[in-house]
Formats: structure tokens, sequence, C-alpha cells
């Protein structure tokens, strides 16, 4: 081993297949944490315990801004080269409340060494201290385009807390953290209070980067199929060794148990058309103390489920059939010094906060006394085992998932790193201790016997955020009076002189410092799909052979492409709903038992497939999915078979509190997820296919959602029958295939359930009821909320104006990602981000994220056909956009990502060579190439089908680009 080293720890990771090594540098204390195995997804990162002291965003900040050039790179913007030039399959840097994390992943060796470097530079010798333009930049700063113009500040962390500030939820997470912590550092907003993230000065926020960013002060960890002699050597000889050992005062401190608990109000802007009434947020919340506990740290998650979050829970049933509240949710935050489980009532209002509490602690108290129902217990047990088999995170590495939970105990024990990397073990410890009572005592001791506790009631207010406003208006304003002719002369310049700054690019000299591969590294054969297609007696059956750990991943695809617009939520009802009420057999409460005893989980999806060389034609599927181990699948097949051929719509109390419950979840999707709203109601204007997913998911589905509540006495009999009805033309024999992912045995498994599972089906093929009207029609549309940023989206059809897409358009996306909407809308006009998304069948999609802007950025969209014509990239540069698209088209899939992969190449007529013909063009693209771009753009542009969802006032103050202002929610 390097001599510069110290072995700590050597342990072995039995439920991960790993082995787990904990190395010292010996000259500055730096540790180092290795996980071993033969996943060739690599993944690094380096991360610093960062508590702040106050909430001006100084550890945000300096996250962002660390990766805007270093001494080895000193280019403006590194973070977007190598977006632009690598293979990576993880990039990215995250501030939490006392760290923040620089990670990285790569399948490809060289590239994995490129990108450690990068970020071990930037964050050890960041450009922050020769250029304070980059902290104004990712910061703040003030801004007038001319003396008589007023005062106004920008920036992009600045921008992006406006927007994490508008947000409820966001809000009521910052104020439970206030309430249970008050004299640690979760008091304090580490991402930035937008008011008081102009106190932070350039040299305080240098001084917090000094301090904190220390080898003495880091937690690195490797992960994979990596030589760890050989990265122990590069990070000694590279950077540790050039530094002594400092004793770094990043301690996380713990809060003082207390002796009662406290209430806390705040209000919170909703809409100017917005109802205060039954719009408060009611929480409640406890410190479930060390999360060095690590059976505490699994068990609240399960307590969790069986409480509040199951079907039917007891907390849930309790707080619902008070009329308490919309919709209850539960959380249980384990990633930090001190654990806190909340219950959360959305859709409330303030004057119930005292029934809450009752309610609360006296269904806790009546499930102490009988005992907390042990097969619900066992249930979650069996579904967070299966999760811990499975392992699946979707897009995210698995390492660095687990990188991310070794840092739950090692970030505040340095001798217990691998303490929560043990869930198997710790999971069947546990559940040995069911029956026993475990987990009535743990409800006992520290959610009912426990004063460490808070109630958080948000409340609704009316013109807040236009109140807030004008005061930052009027503030300015009073800043800019106290100015002198000469002070407001050096703001106007100093404007001028940053946003050229900004537009400069780095020199080619800089730009080729940063390590890149070269076209020669890149796959020229794409990715095989993985599907076979066989037939048993008229049914379809697609296998998609892969190695899934034991796991049966089988779905039954229904295909209802005939279904009309007007059905759309209906379909969308029957994808929420099943599995969530009593069905002939079971219970609801019983029948999720029973599901999870039995298998990983029986869900429902409902999607739009595009077809293949046919304008605005599409497949609509309706897919049910289980995933099993391979012993467990008659069980899973009888499940699913009662879920969807014996569900029982007709209990009206339940019907009503699952409609109210989807409703206010669609409030926090509208509210959180702007930038989607916008693409796709700009989209709706000339696409079937958007328009339905609207009326499934968007918008159209919200505004259905509330109608039906609010005139449910009425609809009711409608409702059931059409559920009903729905059930009975969706699950018909003649619609099905199976899409089944696992090895070759699991093959003949699907055969044999296809013959149990066909005779269950509605035998003939029914007709949908419901008209289709759509008729493409102009879009100017603004949807007004209690934002302080707004969503800005453009879109057209490039396909309708005679163009055909080609690999190009992959590329565009990072050319205009990383490149022209980077500039002008993110670094020059302040959003947080601003992407394009393009399809095969003619979409174009402008659009931005938490945007302090609205014209402006349209301009920038309208102006992309210019930007093209003009493009210009030698060789290097043309290598690099093409690298960077290729990382995305080759992201490592988890097996049932695989499966899913397979399934919509073929529902969506997609083969091999066509995969294939779109790579070529990918990796033979010229400049050419992407200056042809600009006519489909300006024809896809010049429909202007325009969504903007946001700020009331800057809505208003734009009034006329649209044809239509709507609130956003009524």
């Amino acid at each position: 081993m390097n001599k510069s080293y110290e072995l700590l720890k050597e342990e072995k990771l039995e439920g991960l297949d790993s082995l787990g090594f904990i190395f010292e540098h010996k000259k500055t204390k730096a540790r180092i944490c290795f996980i071993s195995n033969d996943d060739n997804n690599k993944v690094f990162y380096i991360g610093f315990r960062t508590p702040p002291k106050d909430s001006t965003g100084v550890a945000h900040i300096v996250e962002h801004t660390v990766l805007c050039g270093s001494d080895k790179y000193p280019v403006k913007d590194p973070f977007v080269e190598l977006v632009k030039g690598s293979l990576n399959t993880f990039l990215n840097a995250m501030t939490y409340p006392d760290k923040t994390v620089y990670p990285i992943a790569s399948t490809n060796d060289a590239d994995y060494m490129n990108l450690i470097d990068v970020y071990m530079d930037a964050v050890f010798h960041p450009n922050i201290y020769k250029y304070r333009e980059i902290f104004e930049q990712e910061g703040w700063h003030y801004e007038m385009e001319n003396e008589d113009s007023d005062l106004t500040i920008n920036g992009v962390v600045y921008n992006e807390m406006k927007g994490a500030y508008s947000s409820p939820d966001d809000v009521l997470s910052r104020q439970i953290l206030n309430s249970l912590f008050p004299h640690t550092t979760y008091a304090i907003e580490s991402g930035g209070d937008p008011k008081v993230i102009p106190n932070l000065t350039y040299e305080d926020f240098l001084a917090f980067h000094s301090k904190y960013y220390h080898p003495s002060n880091s937690y690195i960890y490797v992960y994979g199929d990596v030589d760890i002699d050989e990265l122990l050597e590069y990070l000694d000889t590279k950077y540790l060794r050039y530094y002594d050992y400092l004793e770094v005062d990043s301690e996380i401190n713990m809060e003082p148990a207390f002796e009662k608990p406290v209430e806390i109000t705040v209000d919170y802007p909703i809409g100017a058309d917005q109802d205060t009434a039954n719009n408060a947020y009611l929480s409640y919340n406890v410190c479930i103390g060390d999360v060095l506990d690590p059976n505490m740290y699994r068990a609240f998650d399960i307590l969790n489920y069986a409480l509040v979050s199951a079907p039917g829970a007891p907390l849930y049933k309790a707080l619902i059939d008070a009329d308490i509240a919309e919709d209850v949710e539960c959380s249980f935050e384990s990633s930090q010094r001190q654990m806190y489980f909340s219950v959360v009532a959305r859709g409330a209002n303030e004057e119930d906060k005292d029934k809450f509490v009752n309610i609360i602690e006296s269904t806790l108290k009546e499930q102490v006394a009988k005992g907390i129902d042990k097969k619900t217990l066992f249930a979650s047990i069996n579904g967070e085992q299966f999760r811990a088999r499975e392992l699946d995170f979707g897009s995210a590495p698995k390492g660095l998932i687990i990188g991310l939970q070794l840092l739950d105990s090692w970030l505040y024990d340095k001798n217990t790193p691998f303490l929560h990397l043990h869930a198997v073990d710790t999971l069947e410890k546990i559940k040995s201790r069911v029956n026993n009572g475990f987990f009535d005592n743990i409800t006992d001791v520290y959610l009912l016997s426990n004063n460490h506790k808070s109630i958080v009631t948000l409340r609704p207010k009316q013109g807040l955020t236009a109140a807030d406003d004008e005061a930052l208006k009027k503030k300015l304003a009073d800043i800019k009076a106290s100015l002198s002719k000469e002070d407001i002369k050096k703001i106007v310049e100093h404007t001028a002189y940053l946003k050229e700054y900004q537009q400069t690019p780095s020199s080619k000299e800089d730009l080729a410092k940063i390590p890149m591969l070269s076209r020669f590294d890149l796959t020229r054969e794409a990715r095989p799909i993985d599907l076979e297609v066989y037939d048993e007696d008229g049914t379809t059956i697609l296998h998609h052979k892969v190695s899934t750990n034991g796991i049966h991943y089988f779905n039954m695809v229904f295909d209802i492409s005939d279904l009309p617009l007007q059905a759309a939520p209906y379909v969308s009802l029957l994808e929420r709903f099943l599995g969530l009420m009593d069905t002939k057999n079971y219970t609801y409460t019983d029948f999720t038992n029973e599901m999870y005893l039995h298998t990983g989980g029986i869900t429902t999806n409902s999607a739009v497939h595009e077809i293949y060389g046919q304008h605005d034609k599409y497949k609509i599927t309706f897919e049910v999915r289980s995933k099993f181990i391979y012993d467990e699948a008659d069980a899973a097949k009888d499940l699913a078979l009662e879920m969807i051929c014996n569900t029982i719509f007709s209990d009206e109390k339940r019907l009503k509190e699952l409609i109210t419950a989807e409703k206010s979840h669609m409030e926090y999707i509208l509210n959180t997820k702007g930038n989607l709203v916008a693409a796709t109601r700009a989209r709706c204007g000339y696409s079937k296919r958007a328009n339905i997913s609207d009326m499934g998911s968007g918008v159209g589905f919200y505004r259905f959602l509330k109608d039906i509540e609010e005139n449910f006495d009425s609809r009711k009999e409608e409702i059931i029958s059409t559920l009903n009805n729905m059930c009975k033309i969706v699950f018909a024999k003649d619609r099905l295939l199976i899409s089944s992912t696992g090895k070759a045995e699991v093959l003949s498994q699907s055969r044999r359930l296809v013959q149990d599972i066909k005779p269950q089906l509605t035998q003939e093929k029914l007709s949908f009821q419901g008209e289709d009207t759509f008729v493409i029609h102009p879009v100017k549309e603004a949807l007004k909320d209690a934002s302080q940023i707004q969503y800005v989206a453009m879109a057209g059809d490039f396909v309708k104006e005679g163009f055909n897409y080609n690999g190009a358009y992959k590329i565009l996306n990072t050319v205009l990602g990383y490149d022209y909407f980077w500039i002008k809308v993110r670094v020059q006009g302040g959003a947080y981000g601003c992407n394009m998304n393009s399809s095969r069948q003619g979409d174009m999609v402008f659009v931005s994220y938490r945007d302090p802007n609205l014209s402006e950025t349209l301009k920038v969209f309208e102006q992309t056909g210019d930007y093209l014509r003009n493009f210009e990239a030698d060789e290097h540069d043309m290598t690099k956009y093409i690298i960077g698209t290729v990382s995305g088209m080759d992201t490592p899939l988890t097996p049932s990502q695989r499966g899913l992969r397979g399934l919509n190449c073929y529902l969506s007529g997609i083969d091999y060579d066509i995969i294939q013909k779109t790579r070529d063009e990918v990796l033979d693209a010229t400049v050419e190439d992407i200056r042809a771009l600009a006519a489909p753009v300006d024809a896809a542009m010049s429909q202007r089908y325009i969504c903007v969802v946001g700020n009331e006032s800057v809505i208003e103050g734009n009034k006329d680009i649209f044809n239509n202002i709507e609130s956003l929610y009524n």
C-alpha cells in the first residue's frame, strides 16, 4: 500500500457484494473510503462538512463558483465543458444543510480520471480568489442598464432560491428544520434566503471557502472496479501532500432535547385568485435522535408506512375521516445529525391545528395500546428488503446513492462509515423484534413521550409575493437614492462590464486544457435492444433477457390507442386508484399488505408512445407492472388480476378521499414542476399527444379533478360507472401484450402465466365512449401563480414544416443547453436552467427553469436560428459536443430499465437499425449539420406556441404577449 496512507478499516459489505476500506492520508488526515467490487460504473466524490453560520447561502454559492474555473483549468465553466465533452454517467454538485458534495461517475477509465482531476483542482484551487465576477454571477450583484433604470439584483443562486421560496413545501421543510434545531446549523438556510443573500460580502464568501475546503475537512469516496493503489498515488502526488494538517472547526452540534414542544406559524404566498380556505399546511414534527442508531435509521421508514403512508393506515385515516385535510403525508429525514419524523396535513385550515395534534396523539396512543398491525409491519419490512436486494435507483448510479448513504454516518463519526450499509442485516434484526412490540415501544418513546417536537403551521396569504416584490423594489429604490451620481455610474459601467465578461468566451488555449476523450474512444456500435418476440396462443410476449439478481419484472401491457381525448382523465384516475380501493376478496389495506409480502410492488402506468415515421401518430398503453422473485410468480399474478378485475369502485367515501388527495398532490406537482407544465401546455396547440398527456397528468387533469371534487355528489354515479366500464374496456385479452425481463427461465414462466391471465380478462374488445375534439389552435398562454420567478416555454412542430429528424438534433440539445442558452439565459439572464428537447415526430420545445425574465427569454428563443446560422466549431469543439451527446445516449441502465427500453422500442416501431443510423449521424456530425438546423428551428419557433408559468406581476407586465391569461389553479 502507498506509504502516504494508513489502512484504518476493512469490512465485508455482504448486501452490496463488496469490500469496504477506509484509508487515512498521514499528513493531512484526509480520509478515503473505497468500496471495491466489479461495477464498471465507477463513482468518485469529494465532500466537505460545511455548516453555515447565516442564511446568506454562502455554502451554496461556493458550490456553484468553485466549478467556474481553477488554476489548472482556467476556463469560465469547466463544469459545462465537461458535460459537453465527457462520457460521464453522473456529474453534479450538491449543497446540503451540513455538507457539500462533488460527485462524478463514468464507465470509461480515462474519463473517470479526467473528471476527478477537474473536480479536485476546482475545490482546492478555484479561480474565485482571482475573479470577483464569478461570485457576482453565481451569487448576487446589483444591475442597472443605464442611469435612469431601476436598480435590481441578479444572480443564479439568488434566482434559484427565489424559486425555492415560492414553493410551500420548501418553505415548510425550512421551518420544520428551524423549529426542531434552533441552535444548530439546521436552523440556517444553507441554500440561501433571497432576502439575506445580498448581505453576503465577497470577503466572507472567500473566508468560507478558505476555512472548510481543506483536505483535513474532506471526505473522499471511491466506488467500483478501480485500481485503488493508482488512485491513492494520484491523490497524494497531485493534491494532498501539498497541505499540512489543519484543525477545522466544522463539528455538527446536537440540539439539546426540548423541555416542551414549540409552535410556529408562518405565512406563505398564494395567488390572488386562490382561496385561503383549505390551503394551510399543518405539521407535527418529532426529533428521532441520533442518526448513528442503525435500528432507528431503518425503523422509522417502516413505521412511516405502517402509521401513515400505507393505504388505510390508521393515522392517515383518522385525519382524513376528521376532515382535517385534503391529503396527509409523512416523511422521515435521516441524512443529518439528528433525524426527524413529520406528519403533514395539506389542504388544511389553521384553526384546526389543535384538533390535528389531538387526533395524532390519541391515534398513536390507541396504536400503542392495541399494538400496531403486525402484518402491515412485516409487509413494510419485506418491501424494504426487496429494495435492498434490487438496488435500483433509476437513473442515478447505485454507487452514488451508496456513497451518499455512507455520509449519513461517516460525516458524524469517522469510525463508523459503513454503519448504514448493512441494510439486510439490520432489517432482519428489526423483523425478528416485530412480535416483541418493538414498534409499539418506539412509537411511545419517540413520538408520544418525547417533548422534542414542533407544530408548524403554514398560513396562506394572498398578495404576499406582490408585497415582497414591492418591498424589495422600494428598498432598492432607497439604495439608489442614497447613491451618488458617481456610484450610479459605476454600477451602470459594471453591469455592462459583467455582461461583456460573461459573453466573452474563454481562450482556445485555456479550453484546450480541459481533458477530453477522442472520437476513437466512442463505441461505434449502438447498444443492443434487449428484445426477443414470441407468440403464446395469439398473445405477444416480449422477453428481455437480462440478469436481474433473481427478480422477474413482469408487465401486462394493454393497447388503448383508441382512447378518445375526453376519456383520458378517467384512464388517469384508473391508473392512480387501482390498488387503493377494496377488491372482491380484499380490503385495500389487506391487498397492499399481501402485495408487499409476496412482491416488490405492483404498479400501474399509462404512456403515449410515438410511432416511428408517422407524424403525430401514437400508441397509448396501460401497463400493470409487477416485480417478484421467481417463486412468487403465482401470488403476484393473482394479486395483479385481483387488482384489475375485481376492484370495487362503489365506496363513495373512499372515492371522494382519493380524488381530493390526488387533487392536492397535483397542486404540488404544478407548483414544483412549472417547466414541465409550460412545455406541455405550449405543445397542446399542435400536438394531440401533448393534449392526452395534459389531460392525464397536467393542468387539464388537475382541472378535471377539481371539477369532479366540487361536483362529486352530482357526478359520483358517472365516475363509478365510467371506472367500472374502463376496467372492462382496458383489461381485455385482445389488448394484452406481455413484457418480461429476467434470465432465460422467466420466459417459460411468462408463457404459463399468460395462460392463467387471459381467461380472467374481458373476452371481447369493447369500445371507449367519448369525443375526440382536438383541433390545432394558437397557444399564447400565461398561467399565474405566487412564484417569484417564471418558467418560459416556446414550442413548435418542424416535421409539419417539411423537415425530418436526424441525429444532429441530439447534438443540438447539447449545443443549446450548454452553450447558447447557458450563456444567454443562465449566465447573463440569471435563470437556474434552460434546455431544449426534440422528438422524431417533430416536437421542438425550448424551456427555462426558475427564470427571473420573461420577454427577454422569449427573445433568446426567437434568435436561436440566427445563432445556429453563425455556429462555429473546430474539430476539437465538435468532438466535444459529440462526446457529450453520446454520454447521454449511453447512460447505464438498470435491469428493469433495459426491459422498459426494449418494450418502448417495440411499441414505437424502432429497431436496432434505426438506433444505429441515429448514432452514426451523431458520431459523424459536422458543423454544417448543426448550421442546417437553423431552418427547422426557425420554422418551429415561428409558430410561436408559448406558455409561461409564474409571477403574477411579471405576467401582467407582459400581457400583450398572451391571448390567454389565467390562474394556474383556477
